[in-house]
């Protein structure tokens, strides 16, 4: 292959000059080359290794049809694996990698493998693993290696230093491809005045035309119509941008790689950026894809489709060769092969059709070209590089028919058709039509979206630019109708594998280049029963990865068409789904990273917190006091001396994340008595009570206390993790099941303020801060009062999670900190601290209430030891399926006390054994919560034990499979701390 540039002609800029490196090796290049381009006019004919057989592969294409050249990019954080080379713009100081070889491109070792391609057939990664050896240490051995050869490149691990954002658009128009149609169509709908989005992914308008010739009429009506575009007001132009995905309702994602054309993004701009848009109406003038044939031989370097030999003459001043064989089946070729003997070349064109139009075949004749119908290529001779092409007649089947000949050449280019890029409307719509003339496949006329070009077909230029002109509105003067040659010409011998006589080819022949899918793996998939589309794809992995069928697909139908004797149409298609091309991760995630994720919720009295030394910890969404450290504690200090003091003295916590939720409307306690499983209806005004949820499986959903404030109103609290599930599960039903209960709730979480205020002191704060009688005659547990407090309305309620004497205080939001600080400095002399939420973590588990550890989603009722709490007089949500005989079983897991043996501690998700029971399997529970129990002096943990009531006073063992430790334990009574509730009733 002998290629090289051109001293005239292109699109490139002649007078800058950047220099590229691709495997140790400098290349001169031009702005506007992609480093494919450059690689080319450097004479690079090797770029990368195939997967599986590690053979030589060159260039293929010249867009994002390339399956060969996938590369490594720059190094470091900014590294990149499986780049498409095609898609690589230069710019100064470039460095990339080949990929797959080893240990080197010229020289790897991995090509051993196509030695033993017997044994790498269609599926061999499945048949590997059975027969004798399965199950053996010989194929542990190995599995190994396969997995280490397994994958493309390889990505870094070290920090990306760029950033990535995230815009979401809208739009009356979508047009996606900024080809002929797509021009034509988004100056129709920009004139008459909708609101347009124009998506491109190459970096200039243009589509097809920008491998025209320069100078050739279109390039007058090309740069007029992309003035006109950028002088629209109500159109947007996003070149270097991809539209991967079509999804319901009229919504795209697009991707923007707005500085992957530099070094280095410039400062304050994003690397890419992802685009969520809706639209009103999409266009898709997405073009369509030259085809390659399958012959023996057809991916040594030096085999290219045809239309990328002439955009990298045209666009980029590089021919490809000096001694050229084009193969097709169709008219499409000679314009290309007409100018590649126009730029010094030796073509000969071999045809598969003995008649070829009179006006073709003079045209060929008159540039030089050795025209040979009847003709197609058998097999390319070469290594690699091609040397020499073996040229045969053939039947109208594409089997050789006669005494071949020997054409000497360093270039063959293919062209087996055009097949139009439908991924987008394949997307939402599914399955496309068969067009027998055309023999490809069309999308169907009774999508959404309007599609216009090569898309559908569309004859000549001509033809195109009126259907997009159509398509947008057709409004203002119709577009230029200049050339009116073909577009792929309806002039197709629908052929596209060339086979010896026999059916086989004298060599491999390829399908698939990316996953090296050979035409005896199509036979093979058909030989062993996966002939359907979806089998053939997954057993011989034909149209994966980068590649999703957008060279590869219709000829491997075409194939099983044959081998089962059926149209093409009844073998059907592959479903194309998101992405139509390769989309980093973090241009979807873009700031939705660390603390971005989502948003980190704040109390009011958060300030306080950290101005006080505490340490925080994300509790769901929210970030909260985790423990406030004296001088040289750790967090097990701190926890232990904070939770001493609550059951001591007094203390108060930031509860302000509990989920607060406003129930109100006549049958709001009808709503109430049936989403809890204890009754609501008869709850006095004044009064709180504990409630417990189940889902529909009967299983627990949350808990939490509910106040009943009026006759219509109550105040509902939640846990923290729950709150915006629960509102939903609420609203979901009102919507739904109850549309009769005339029942408001809303979110009122932002709303309050909440703190706990616990321990045997926490009445004489209150009582010294409110001048209120808070006694336990005027104020009983589970009561709620009116209080006012430096002159704010707050709402006392009388409850404990701690198992002391205490209260939760629920103040107007805005006025949080000032009214936690009126407290701590009112509670001085009773000598109030502040706790955190490990040290409330320790006083719930010594009192044995349940917290989200325990309701994690597979416990029940009476897993819990709370069977007590359901009615019996009326239903509730789960209120039947809670009765399923498997959660029945008296051997379920149910709640123990754990006191542990010795001076450590266990860790939560420990697995519980009988104490001389192997330690194997699932066992018969799990731990749910650890601490170190300041009031008992001892470690203590909460689990679920197989049949744990009946086993008080058991040792049993506790096994820690991650962190390899065994400890025993006594099996007790979850109520550690006062089961009688004498302190918290004081």
């Amino acid at each position: 292959m002998t290629a090289r540039r051109l001293a005239t002609g292109g699109r490139i800029d002649r007078s800058l000059s950047v220099t590229v490196q691709f495997d140790r090796r400098s290349f001169p290049a031009h702005p506007e080359d992609t480093l494919a381009s450059a690689l080319l006019a450097g004479g690079q004919l090797i770029v990368g290794r195939s997967f599986k057989y590690h053979r030589p592969r060159g260039l293929v294409a010249a867009g994002v049809e390339e399956t060969n050249a996938l590369v490594h990019l720059r190094e470091g954080g900014r590294h990149e694996p499986n780049a498409q080379a095609t898609m690589v713009e230069v710019f100064d100081g470039l460095t990339s990698t080949p990929q797959n070889a080893w240990p080197n491109l010229q020289f790897d070792v991995g090509a051993v493998n196509g030695l033993m391609s017997r044994f790498f057939g269609a599926g061999f990664y499945y048949k590997t693993f059975i027969g004798p050896f399965s199950g053996t240490k010989f194929w542990m051995f190995w599995e190994r290696f396969i997995r280490k050869a397994s994958g493309m490149g390889r990505a870094s691990t070290l920090r990306d230093p760029d950033h990535y954002e995230k815009i979401n658009a809208f739009c009356d128009v979508l047009i996606v491809g900024a080809g002929p149609a797509g021009i034509a169509a988004a100056l129709a709908a920009g004139r008459r005045g909708d609101n347009v989005i124009l998506v491109e992914q190459d970096r200039d308008l243009g589509g097809s035309l920008l491998s025209e010739p320069v100078g050739a009429p279109s390039d007058a009506w090309l740069a007029q119509a992309a003035a006109e575009l950028h002088d629209l007001p109500n159109v947007r132009v996003l070149t270097r941008t991809t539209a991967f995905g079509a999804y319901d309702c009229e919504v795209f994602g697009l991707l923007e790689r707005v500085q992957d054309h530099v070094r280095a993004p410039e400062e304050g701009k994003p690397r890419q950026r992802y685009w969520i848009v809706r639209t009103k109406r999409a266009i898709l003038a997405t073009g369509a894809i030259e085809r390659p044939m399958v012959f023996a031989g057809n991916d040594i370097p030096g085999v290219m489709l045809t239309s990328a030999v002439r955009t990298y003459l045209n666009r980029y001043a590089v021919l490809a060769g000096e001694r050229i064989v084009v193969a097709t089946n169709n008219d499409s070729a000679y314009t290309a092969a007409i100018e590649l003997a126009n730029s010094g070349a030796k073509v000969t064109i071999c045809d598969l059709r003995r008649e070829i139009p009179a006006q073709l075949g003079e045209n060929a004749r008159n540039a030089g070209i050795d025209l040979r119908p009847g003709y197609a290529v058998l097999k390319v001779l070469g290594g690699k590089c091609v040397k020499a092409a073996y040229v045969v007649p053939v039947t109208p089947e594409g089997k050789a028919s006669g005494r071949g000949v020997r054409i000497a050449c360093d270039l063959v280019t293919v062209s087996g058709g055009w097949t139009p890029t439908l991924h987008l409307w394949s997307q939402r719509f599914g399955k496309p039509q068969y067009d027998k003339e055309l023999a490809t496949f069309l999308p169907s006329k009774n999508g959404a979206f309007t599609c216009v070009g090569s898309l559908v077909g569309s004859p000549s230029l001509r033809d195109a630019l009126l259907q997009g002109h159509k398509a947008g509105g057709g409004v203002g003067k119709e577009p230029a109708l200049f050339g009116h040659a073909d577009f792929w010409g309806r002039n197709l011998m629908p052929v596209a594998v060339i086979t010896k006589a026999d059916g086989s080819t004298p060599g491999k022949a390829f399908v698939d280049f990316q996953h090296d899918v050979k035409l005896a793996d199509i036979d093979q998939a058909h030989l062993e029963g996966y002939v359907s589309v979806e089998h053939l794809k997954r057993y011989t992995t034909s149209g994966m990865a980068t590649d999703q069928g957008k060279t590869s697909n219709l000829n491997a139908l075409a194939r099983m068409s044959t081998l089962r004797g059926m149209d093409i149409p009844a073998v059907g298609t592959t479903t194309f789904r998101p992405p139509y091309t390769p989309v980093t991760i973090g241009a979807l995630v873009a700031h939705d990273r660390g603390l971005h994720v989502r948003p980190t919720r704040l109390s009011t009295i958060h300030g306080w917190h950290e101005e006080n030394g505490a340490e925080m910890i994300d509790a769901g969404v929210w970030l909260r006091p985790w423990y406030y450290p004296a001088k040289g504690e750790d967090i097990n200090d701190a926890y232990i001396r904070e939770a001493a003091h609550v059951r001591e003295h007094v203390g108060i916590v930031d509860v302000s994340t509990l989920g607060k939720i406003a129930v109100q409307g006549p049958d709001a306690a009808e709503f109430l008595n049936r989403i809890y499983v204890n009754g609501f209806k008869t709850l006095p005004i004044g009064k709180l009570r504990y409630g417990i949820m189940l889902r529909d499986d009967g299983f627990v959903f949350d808990d939490g206390a509910t106040a009943r404030l009026g006759d219509n109103e109550y105040f509902m609290t939640t846990t923290t993790a729950n709150a915006a599930n629960v509102l939903a599960r609420a609203e979901y039903l009102l919507q739904t099941a109850w549309r009769d209960l005339k029942v408001h709730v809303t979110s009122v979480t932002d709303q309050w303020a909440a703190m706990a205020i616990a321990g045997p002191k926490s009445r004489n704060v209150l009582s010294a801060i409110t001048g209120s009688d808070v006694s336990n005659k005027a104020l009983p547990n589970n009561h709620f009062a009116h209080v006012t407090i430096a002159n704010v309305a707050c709402r006392l309620h009388r409850m404990s999670f701690s198992g002391e004497l205490a209260y939760e205080l629920y103040v107007p939001a805005k006025r949080g900190r000032e009214i936690w600080e009126a407290l701590i400095a009112a509670g001085a002399p009773f000598n109030l601290r502040p706790y955190g939420l490990e040290a409330m973590g320790a006083l719930r588990i010594e009192k044995g209430h349940i917290a989200g550890s325990e309701i994690e989603g597979r416990t029940t009722l009476k897993d819990l030891g709370l069977e007590g709490f359901a009615s019996s007089k009326k239903p509730f949500i789960g209120s039947v399926l809670r009765r399923r005989p498997v959660l029945e079983d008296p051997s379920r897991p149910s709640l123990v006390g754990l006191e542990i043996i010795g001076d450590s501690s266990t860790r939560a998700g420990s697995i519980l054994y009988a104490l001389n029971a192997p330690a194997k399997g699932h066992g018969e529970g799990w731990v749910s919560a650890v601490t170190y129990s300041p009031a008992l002096k001892k470690n203590i943990a909460l689990a679920l034990l197989s049949r744990g009531p009946e086993r008080f006073g058991e040792t049993i063992q506790v096994v820690d499979f991650v962190g390899n430790q065994t400890w025993q334990a006594i099996v007790v009574s979850h109520h550690f701390f006062d089961p009688e509730g004498h302190r918290q009733n004081a």
